[in-house]
Parts: C-alpha cells; structure tokens; sequence
C-alpha cells in the first residue's frame, strides 16, 4: 500500500549534506513543500511520500554515498507506489541527467538555480510517470524570496548573496552555483526584521563571500553598512556572518564589528594555506603577511575576538616547507577552531589535473600534525576564559552527550561551545533563553561550565520552542508557477525575490 492513506496530505522528509548554504536551502525546499500542502514525516517515519536529496559536490566521495543511498531507498520505493525520489543541490548541477541514467527510479532532479520548480517538477513526475530534469544555468529568482520553514526558533540564515566571482583551482562552487549575484539591502533587512518579529535572537548572513558583498551595485563598502544596519533592528542580540574572503576584508568591516554591540566577536576566515606559493596556486589572491594583518587589526579593535578558519593540507606541489610554513602561521593566528581538510581531487576543477599530486600517507602525516598543532593552540585559547562569565544562547543537539551527563549546551557570544550546568533551574531553561554561567573547564573544543547559572533569561525564542513553532517566512515566489495542495495517491489496486 502506499505511504499516504487516501485523502491524507503526502509527507516529505529533507536529507541535507554539506555547508550552511545547503543546510539553508533544505529550509527553503521544506517551505515550499509545506506551501504545497505536503507535511513533514515523523522522525520515525521510515517511508516519507517524498523524500528530497539536497547534496553537495565539495566533500569527497559526494556521489558514492549519494548512489550508495539512493541505492538503499529502491527497495523502499518499489515497496510503496506512489512514493517519489528528488535529488537536488550541487551534485544535482553538476551530474544531471547522468543521475537518472545511474539511478533510473528517482523522479526528480533539480538544480542550485531552480529550488522553487521542485512542486511542479514532483507533480508533473507523478502525472508524466517519468523523470524530470530541470537544471537552469542561473537563477530564476533570489532563493530568498522563496517560503522557508526554519529549523531553530532562535537562530536564522539569512542569505546576502549567492554565487561566487573568484576561481580558487580547488573550488567547484563557482561553476555550479554561478556568478555572484548580491540581494539589496532592504531586503535582506526585511526578511531579519521578520525572523525577529518571530522571536529569533540570532541571525547569521551567508554568502559564498560576504565581504564582495555589493560588487552587483557597485559599493565595495556595502557589507559594512549592513552590519551597522543590523545594529538598529530592535530584538535582534546576535549578528554573524560567512564567510569572507581575505582578500576583500575591509578595515570599515573590522570597525562595523567593534562598533555595532549586536555584532558577535567571532569571525571565520579561511586560510586555506599558510605558504604564500601554494596560495598563487590555489589562485587565492593574498598572502600570509596580509592575511595575520588582518587578524592583528581584528584583535586590535576586537581584543575578546575569536577567530576560526578552514585549511587544506596536501595541496598539489605542496612541499614540506610550505607546509611549515603553514604550522607557523597556524601559530601566529591563534585560532579558536579550525576545519581542517585533506586534499582531494574535484573533477572539473584545476587542480584535479596539477602536477604533484601527493601521495596519501604524506597528506595524512602532515594532517595529523597540523590536527595537534592546532588542538595544541585551541585548548590553551579556551583555557584563557576558565573563571571568566561567559554569555550562553542555549541550544538544541550542539552537546551530544547532555542526556548522559545532565548538561545542557550553547554558543558564547564568541561563537565557543558550552556545555553548562542548569543547577537547580534545571527544566525551567529552554533552547533559545540565555544563561550566564562561568567557566570551570576547557577542551580544545568546548568550554565547560559545572556551576549554578548566575542569572537565566526567558525569551520569545524559548517560549516559541516551548510551544514547538518554528519560524516561517513566507516569500513571494516571483516567476514560479503555483500550485494548490497535491492530491494524495490513489489507493493502489495492488500489493535550493527581486534584488
């Protein structure tokens, strides 16, 4: 029998790899499906009506365990007519039609430029009873402007821009999430405005590279301005932002950081290499020198900042001083956290066809001291804020380990994990009040906090989460065609706005 009895709403289920650009989009694509009249299926539910795959093609192995899954839902589908498969995201652009060849049971794949056809597609799937494929090679409108069901009552995406104007050899974004393209001001203050008029406390502007922000309209101050405009929203208590790129890093940005109190000390800059030759050939166009200037102008008008980068180790031709080279620099910018990363091939990109490709056990050695030298830093960073007060956003699932250990979790204003003890106000504090608390331990990656709470808020955020709303914004679908609520199957007769 089918997953949705007759007359009932077909259910949906999201399954998002990769950055916060997707995770993002996966709201957007649960919005327009809930606009569509589908319902999100249970956390148990293990056969959804429709079940979307929103992917990525940075990571290694993307397209092994994206058929590896799609694998293991056939059986599933055949098991219940009616049910529908959609593959959308960065490996949806750059595969295409190829997906359907490999895995001819799904039914739909949509590309990064067309999040908001996923409704129609699913429903001419359904009425064609064959695949469709609809890749656009740039946007058809802001995914913005499209309805977006949040996830958490206390913190947002708000996405900037899309799209990214560099060609570093190790990045296959550009070429499947297009040219940047930039959303005006207004409306991206709009759409924070409307989060905090939810309750949400905390909002985080995305953008492949924010600080390009403006580039479309010609103000290479623009993202500066934004910040100080986020200052004026009222409600609004925590500001970030990623990720920038060095090489557009403005000291009007670092002033609208110190300047604005609801903008977050906390920044994340990739590095991606500390030696200046395996930065030309990345083609990442800054040096060490310019990059540790930056921090250093950071840290002079942000003492409390905490700063966080990404570093590839392994780069084609990358040598053994260059990866020195990195370490110190490593060093010199005391990172609060660091995703680090071993090199491996992207079709399509550059470097793919470099000289010098490493073998895999001198990446993996060089990883693994770049992983302690780092560790090594991090934890004598956070040790410095052992007795200080910290500022706590409680949050839902950052402490894997609350159930065991009795402990609940959040972000520092600083961006930190804390895992803190709520004493004797244990079942009055929920996911999105603030604590303050003082810190008791620390571990290269989280900060401990085993004392009576000083002082606990309750917010519009936790009263929200209390009562299980999310957020919601309601886009205007400019463009798109709409449709009315899907019908549910037939009992069967047998066994990714204007700018």
């Amino acid at each position: 029998m089918t997953t949705a009895a007759v007359g009932s709403p077909r259910t949906y289920q999201v399954r998002t790899y990769g950055c916060q650009m997707n995770v993002h989009d996966s709201e957007r694509i649960s919005g327009l499906l809930e606009q569509a009249g589908y319902v999100r299926a249970a956390e148990a539910d293990d056969n959804p009506d429709v079940v979307v795959f929103n992917t990525c093609a940075v990571r290694e192995n993307a397209d092994n365990r994206l058929y590896g899954n799609l694998g293991h839902l056939r059986p599933v589908k055949d098991k219940h007519p009616g049910m529908q498969i959609a593959v959308g995201g960065c490996l949806a652009q750059k595969d295409r039609g190829e997906i359907v060849r490999k895995a001819p049971w799904v039914d739909v794949v949509f590309g990064t430029h067309n999040i908001g056809s996923l409704p129609v597609l699913l429903e001419r799937a359904r009425h064609n009873a064959a695949a469709e494929v609809e890749i656009l090679e740039s946007l058809d409108v802001f995914p913005s402007t499209l309805p977006t069901r949040r996830e958490s009552t206390y913190a947002g995406w708000v996405s900037i821009s899309v799209g990214c104007n560099n060609t570093c050899t190790f990045c296959i974004v550009p070429s499947l999430r297009g040219k940047e393209k930039d959303r005006r001001p207004g409306d991206i203050l709009s759409e924070v405005r409307a989060l905090v008029d939810e309750g949400v406390l905390e909002v985080t502007l995305l953008g492949q590279n924010v600080n390009s922000y403006g580039v479309e309209f010609g103000d290479r101050y623009a993202f500066g301005k934004l910040l100080r405009a986020c200052g004026d929203i009222e409600g609004l208590e925590r500001v970030r932002f990623t990720s920038p790129h060095p090489k557009d890093f403005t000291d009007d940005v670092i002033a609208a950081m110190a300047e604005t109190p609801n903008v977050c000390h906390s920044l994340h800059m990739p590095l991606q290499s500390g030696s200046d030759d395996v930065l030309r050939a990345m083609r990442r166009s800054y040096r060490s020198e310019k990059y540790l200037g930056i921090i250093e102008k950071v840290r002079a008008a942000m003492p409390d900042a905490a700063i966080t980068t990404d570093i590839i180790v392994g780069f084609p031709g990358e040598t053994d001083a260059d990866f020195e080279r990195t370490l110190d620099v490593v060093r010199a910018a005391r990172f609060s956290s660091a995703f680090t990363f071993q090199y491996s091939k992207r079709p399509g990109t550059p470097a793919a066809t470099m000289d010098g490709q490493l073998p895999k056990q001198v990446v993996q050695e060089r990883y693994e001291r770049l992983i302690a030298t780092v560790e090594e830093i991090t934890w004598a960073e956070n040790r410095k804020l052992v007795g200080e007060t910290v500022e706590v956003l409680v949050a839902v699932g950052e402490g894997r380990k609350d159930e065991r250990t009795g402990r609940m979790s959040g972000r520092a204003r600083d961006g930190r994990l804390v895992h803190f003890d709520a004493g004797s106000l244990a079942g009055q504090i929920r996911p999105g009040d603030i604590v303050h608390t003082t810190v008791t331990y620390a571990a290269p990656h989280h900060l401990n906090a085993d004392g009576e709470p000083l002082s606990h808020r309750r917010t519009r955020a936790g009263d929200a989460a209390e009562a299980g709303r999310s957020p919601r914004t309601p886009g205007v679908l400019l463009g798109l065609p709409t449709i009315g609520a899907p019908a549910a199957a037939p009992a069967p007769t047998t066994g990714c706005a204007a700018h």
